[in-house]
């Protein structure tokens, strides 16, 4: 007989271990099937987000904008260091250590919530059987009354141009380049090229990045879009928009100044060859459903692979539910988190909700950028009447003292019930800064209760309530 649970969680991810902590603290049995281990062959639980994405990314974002601080900006401080270096095998080290720290958490949280943990690849059957084939090669089969998919994500090839994880490479080994490279092409100048391309850059390599979008970051207020390509051109990143990559291959012979690979793009009507030492492909991500199902299990994918789901996360079989990545909607850790907390609860018998009209995006260069709700541009689109104020960071005490005067806050309000609508950050620590925006958002405040909410002087967040001022053309510290 198959071991029974009320409820099996496929995915040890941000969407999957949340959902199986909830749905136990309900006081349902629970499990949650994860194939990712550690090098000892222990469960690393935490998914893409904890092993090799949100974290170890977050992790170098941090070591590498230090060294970029010791070179560039500490003389402003008056501190001089001379012929610094880093130490890239040191600096892994450290993110290895907070990854497996995170990772050895939630292993500790299942214990306490009395989660069984379990190490293996499953994959769902009918009637809510789950068959688990461990890493040993055993097999065993477990049954629920309620299964929760949440397989999560994998890094997407370009056709034709497959991963040799060694000199084209995903934004998984991008993490662990053991030296820095000369010359790095980076293909994509979204979320997670920006990212990894602004670690290298900074450690010392000359980063090109090719993006095919004509636009840069489309989905970004066109405000904070332009002051980003204007901070990442000063800070010596090299983006090509309108790119398309043509071919990536390997080049026999190395050049001195050269590299291994060769790119072909073409770019208003001519083709383009330049030469890397390595080329991260950072294309996006699609859902990791290959193998999840088996055709009797009844849940429908959509044609790009995608878990097909109704707006209460359930899926075309009986009790059988889908959250993060692997489910419409954004590709973010927390909305994953979210949606697992909602369907627990529902599972449970409760009425778990996500309003995504509210999910905050943050991408985590520097400056750092922040959104949530809606651009001036959608709005428009929408017909909807608005009025926007904007308020530079330069004009605050606190930025100037951090020597960190760069970007501005913009917030959106409807024109007749000055309702925010959507704020678009870019600048110091504004993935901290948002966080008072999507409260706003939540509990549908006006610009002007934000106006009339007083904020601390001097902190970066008196922007927040200048910008919020200027939307009725009342900013005090904006001439």
């Amino acid at each position: 007989m198959p071991e029974s649970y009320d409820v099996i969680v496929i995915g040890g991810g941000p969407g999957g271990y949340v959902a199986a902590i909830r749905c136990a603290q309900l006081g349902l049995k629970t499990a949650c099937v994860d194939e990712r281990a550690d090098a000892r062959g222990r469960a690393s639980l935490g998914g893409t987000c904890l092993n090799v994405g949100c974290i170890p990314s977050k992790a170098l974002l941090d070591s590498s904008e230090q060294f970029e601080r010791l070179n560039h900006r500490f003389a402003g401080h008056g501190i001089r260091v001379d012929n610094a270096s880093m130490d890239i095998g040191k600096m892994l080290a450290r993110k290895d250590k907070i990854v497996g720290k995170l990772t050895g958490g939630i292993a500790l949280l299942f214990k306490a919530n009395a989660v069984d943990s379990i190490l293996g690849r499953a994959q769902l059957l009918e009637n809510r059987m789950v068959e688990v084939s461990e890493p040993g090669g055993a097999v065993r089969r477990l049954s629920a009354a309620h299964i929760i998919l949440a397989p999560g994500s994998q890094p997407l090839e370009l056709p034709g141009i497959p991963f040799d994880h060694d000199t084209v490479v995903d934004s998984t080994d991008a993490l662990g380049f053991a030296q820095v490279p000369a010359r790095l092409g980076v293909v994509g100048a979204g979320v997670i090229g920006l990212e990894l391309g602004s670690v290298w850059r900074r450690l010392g390599a000359e980063v090109v990045m090719v993006e095919a979008l004509d636009d840069f970051l489309p989905a970004v207020d066109r405000h904070i879009a332009r002051e980003a390509a204007r901070q990442f051109k000063r800070q010596g990143l090299d983006i090509r928009l309108g790119a398309t990559v043509q071919k990536v291959e390997k080049v026999e012979k190395r050049k001195k100044a050269g590299g291994a690979v060769r790119m072909a793009y073409r770019q208003k009507g001519r083709v383009h060859e330049v030469e890397f030492e390595r080329v991260i492909i950072a294309v996006g991500r699609g859902p990791a459903t290959d193998g999840l199902l088996s055709p009797s299990s009844g849940v429908a994918l959509d044609a790009r692979g995608f878990i097909e789901v109704d707006d209460r996360f359930r899926t075309a079989a009986d009790n059988v539910w889908a959250v993060g990545d692997a489910v419409r909607g954004p590709m973010l850790a927390h909305k994953g988190s979210e949606e697992g907390v909602a369907v627990a609860e529902r599972i449970a018998g409760g009425s778990g909700h996500v309003d995504f009209n509210t999910v905050p995006w943050v991408i985590y260069t520097a400056p750092e950028i922040a959104w949530v709700g809606r651009t001036e541009k959608q709005l428009a689109e929408q017909g909807v009447p608005v009025r926007a104020g904007t308020f530079p960071f330069a004009a605050t005490g606190r930025a100037l003292a951090m020597e960190e005067p760069v970007g501005m806050v913009k917030l959106i309000a409807h024109a007749h019930t000055d309702r925010l609508l959507g704020a678009h950050l870019i600048g110091p620590h504004v993935s901290e800064l948002i966080a008072e925006c999507v409260l706003a958002l939540e509990y549908q405040a006006s610009a002007e209760d934000l106006a009339r909410t007083i904020h601390a002087h001097p902190t970066l967040s008196e922007a927040v309530h200048e910008a919020a001022l200027a939307v009725d053309g009342r900013a005090i510290h904006k001439a």
